[in-house]
Formats: C-alpha cells, sequence, structure tokens
C-alpha cells in the first residue's frame, strides 16, 4: 500500500467512527459539508512537491504518521497551570480549549453588549445553528489544498464571535488552544467563526500553546467576516513545542470601507504553515498584514499570502519579517492580485529576513498580479546578515559582540513589535523573543 493510499483509509476510518461526534452533527447541512469536504480531501490528498504552492514546504512528516483525534477527557488542568499562557494584564474574554474539547472551567466570559455572542463552536452550533449556517465553511476553499478540506470533514470545537450592527466589543476576546500531548499523534482540527456586522468593532487574539513535548498534529481554520464600516484586529500567537506540526488558514470577507489587521506571530513547531487570506470584497476595504517568525535548529516556518483587490479604492499593507538560525527554513510567499475594475487600489507588500547562521536558508516570493491600470502597487524583499559595520560601531563602544548581535537582532524584530496595539500581547511577544536571544537580561536592561 502506498503512503498516499496508506492515509487515505487512515483518515477514512477516523471520519466515519467520529462523525457522528463532531460539532453540529445531525444537522443536514453540516454533515453534507463535512461529506463533501471530506472527498475533496480523498481526492487532492496531502500536497506535494508538484504543487508549486507548496514547492519549498514538505509535509512528508505529516503524511507518514497517523495522527488520531484524542477522545474527549477530563485532562484535570486547574486555571494556575495555565497561568503563564494568560495575559494577566489584559481584560478579556477567555474561551480554553484543551487538546480541541471547550473547557467553561478553565474559561471566562464576561457581560456581552446587546446581542453580542461569545461562545464555543460546538454551542453556537446546538442552540442557534440558523445564525451560523451562512458563514460557516462558505469563504475557506476547501479545494484549496488537502488541509483546509481535512479541516472542514473533521471540524472541531473552537471560538464563535458574533456581533451584531454597531455593536463594539470593548474588551478583546482570547482564544486559548492548548494541547497536552499526554498521546503521541494526537490530531486537532480547531475552527473559528468570526461575524462582525456593520459597524460593529472587536478585537480578537489566538494562542496555540503546549504543556509537554511530544509530537502532534494541528491543523486550524479561522473564518472572519468583516461586515461594511466594521473594524476587526486580529492577533495569532504560535508557540508551540518543538516537535509540533502547525497547518492553518485564515481567511477574510471583508465588505465596504470595512478595517482589518492581522498580527501573526510564530515561534515554536517543528513545521509550521499559515495561510492568511483576504478578499477585499467592497469599495474602501482596508486590509494590514504584519508578521514576526523566528526559527532555530531545524525548524521550518511557511507564510503563505493572498490579498484579492475585487473592488476600487481598496487598500493593502503587508509587512513580515523573518529571524532564523541555526539548519532552519523559512519561506514567505505573498500574493498581492488586483482583479479588473479595481481602480484606484493602493497596495504595498515587503518581506525581510535575518539570518543569523551559515546554514540557515530563506526562500522568499513577493508577487504581484495587476489588472488593473490605475493603481499605485509595490512589494520587495531582503535577505541578508547582520551588519559588519554596526557590530563594529557597537563594539567600539565597549559592547562585547554577541551582546551586539543581539541587540540588532531585537531592533530588527521591534518595528513589527511595536505595531502592535496590545500592551499585553505585544510585551508577551517581546519576552518570547528576548528568552531566544543572549545576555536576555542585560538586552531588557538596555531596551527598557
Amino acid at each position: 500500500m502506498t503512503i498516499a493510499a496508506a492515509h487515505l483509509d487512515h483518515y477514512r476510518q477516523e471520519f466515519s467512527a467520529l462523525g457522528p461526534q463532531l460539532p453540529g452533527s445531525g444537522l443536514t447541512w453540516i454533515e453534507k459539508t463535512r461529506q463533501g469536504a471530506f472527498e475533496r480531501f480523498a481526492e487532492m490528498g496531502f500536497p506535494g512537491p508538484r504543487d508549486e504552492n507548496w514547492k519549498y514546504t514538505r509535509v512528508t512528516p505529516i503524511e507518514k504518521r497517523a495522527f488520531r483525534p484524542m477522545p474527549k477527557s477530563c485532562v484535570g488542568l486547574v486555571p494556575e497551570d495555565l497561568e503563564s499562557f494568560f495575559f494577566a494584564a489584559l481584560p478579556c474574554h477567555r474561551l480554553v480549549f484543551i487538546n480541541g474539547q471547550y473547557i467553561p472551567q478553565l474559561s471566562k466570559l464576561g457581560a456581552l453588549p446587546g446581542a453580542a455572542s461569545v461562545c464555543s463552536l460546538a454551542k453556537a452550533l446546538a442552540d442557534n445553528s440558523d445564525r451560523i449556517e451562512p458563514y460557516l465553511a462558505r469563504y475557506a476553499d476547501t479545494g484549496a489544498h488537502g488541509f483546509t478540506a481535512l479541516n472542514t470533514a473533521f471540524m472541531g470545537d473552537g471560538a464563535f464571535l458574533y456581533l451584531p450592527r454597531d455593536t463594539v466589543l470593548e474588551n478583546p476576546v482570547h482564544v486559548l488552544f492548548v494541547a497536552t500531548t499526554q498521546e503521541e499523534e494526537l490530531f486537532v482540527n480547531p475552527r473559528n467563526l468570526i461575524v462582525a456586522e456593520q459597524g460593529s468593532e472587536a478585537t480578537v487574539i489566538e494562542s496555540y500553546v503546549s504543556l509537554g513535548g511530544s509530537g502532534y498534529f494541528t491543523n486550524a481554520l479561522t473564518e472572519l467576516v468583516v461586515g461594511d464600516n466594521a473594524g476587526l484586529n486580529h492577533y495569532k500567537v504560535q508557540q508551540e513545542n518543538s516537535s509540533a506540526f502547525h497547518i492553518a488558514t485564515l481567511q477574510v470577507q471583508q465588505e465596504r470601507n470595512s478595517r482589518f489587521t492581522s498580527h501573526s506571530i510564530s515561534f515554536g513547531g517543528a513545521l509550521a504553515r499559515n495561510d492568511i487570506n483576504a478578499v477585499l470584497d467592497a469599495e474602501g476595504a482596508q486590509c494590514t498584514l504584519n508578521g514576526l517568525y523566528m526559527a532555530a535548529d531545524r525548524q521550518h516556518v511557511d507564510y503563505h499570502t493572498r490579498i484579492d483587490h475585487t473592488k476600487p479604492y481598496g487598500t493593502s499593507r503587508e509587512h513580515y519579517k523573518g529571524i532564523l538560525s541555526g539548519r532552519s527554513r523559512g519561506v514567505f510567499n505573498g500574493l498581492t492580485h488586483v482583479h479588473p475594475g479595481a481602480q484606484k487600489t493602493d497596495a504595498s507588500q515587503s518581506n525581510d529576513n535575518l539570518l543569523l547562521s551559515r546554514d540557515a536558508e530563506v526562500d522568499t516570493k513577493p508577487q504581484l498580479e495587476i489588472y488593473a491600470d490605475d493603481v499605485k502597487c509595490s512589494h520587495g524583499a531582503t535577505v541578508g546578515q547582520l551588519d559588519d559595520d554596526m557590530i563594529f560601531y557597537l563594539r567600539a563602544r565597549g559592547i562585547e559582540a554577541q551582546l551586539a548581535r543581539g541587540l540588532l537582532t531585537y531592533g530588527f524584530a521591534q518595528d513589527v513589535i511595536d505595531h502592535m496595539h496590545l500592551a499585553a500581547v505585544r510585551n508577551a511577544v517581546e519576552e518570547v523573543l528576548l528568552a531566544q536571544l543572549p545576555n536576555t537580561q542585560t538586552i531588557k536592561g538596555l531596551v527598557s
């Protein structure tokens, strides 16, 4: 039996066994969606080297392993076990998922304005599926690649946020996904749905973390709908252990004069891939994508972004930075697609990479596809090492070489971090960054 046939047979058995237990089972439209998605997965399988969008990211380690969803069980955690993953100084609504299962006793939901809703997706499907049906699985393309299809087939629990017209959510929503790695080959498929109707505003934070060092596979998908004149800020911090595999898609649908900002941070995992797709589907939509990835040893991190300007007067800004050391590898593939008729589009895209060792690699491919003639678009990429002149300048002022390298690395990442408006998240990301640099405490003292 070939690897492809073996993994298909394995996931078919899991799909048949797990289907009745998945959120929303029994709803005709959900079951039809899941079945169609699994058929797409059976047709496509996992992406291979002939798939241009996965040319530099091989998923053979995922394909070869027989990942299994963990049965529901009480893991016995208390809030104190997760304190290091909470943003203690940040008042927020918090949803906690352990191995893909929503844990109410670890979560914290405050009062909400009007008819706003913040809850687990499973609860929303059980209580009010009619509100979800127009949005869930309507935007992420199951034909994009096998991982999207697989997530839709196995749609697990996740966060559901619904903001009615002109609703402003003052406190952010923190969605925390924790893998305890009690067993090898854990397979979780978080599914989040965020709907911000006309004139509404909110901030959402997604965190992915590990307790333990065993290998597991997170296959996440988040769909966001940003209505007319609505504003949505989205933060994602991925900080899983060095044996984990993380594949994720963020699918954004924007309407007239909407505002969407993404801050995506990737620090963990043996292999991490983030697909971020934004469709500016009405005039005046604004989209900002910022990101920072840091990899060491043999880690592999891949960012694949696509911004579709389908209507006039759209604005997009995209800036990602990567720091790579050891024998790690980074990939950035960003596409800004300006459709026919999308006149007055204003788009810029950049990717900068810092290689801290001779064996680190990065493949960067910023792209513009423009089918309108009255636009302002730019793109660019840089790959380099620390500037010897700058190191000499710092050493000449009494700073030893290793500390100088740490300071310059910190400065390289800082402008991306500075764009994160939530101080609690910004500080947490900065702490993780500093912990991976030499002379951590000295650098802290110098930059604080």
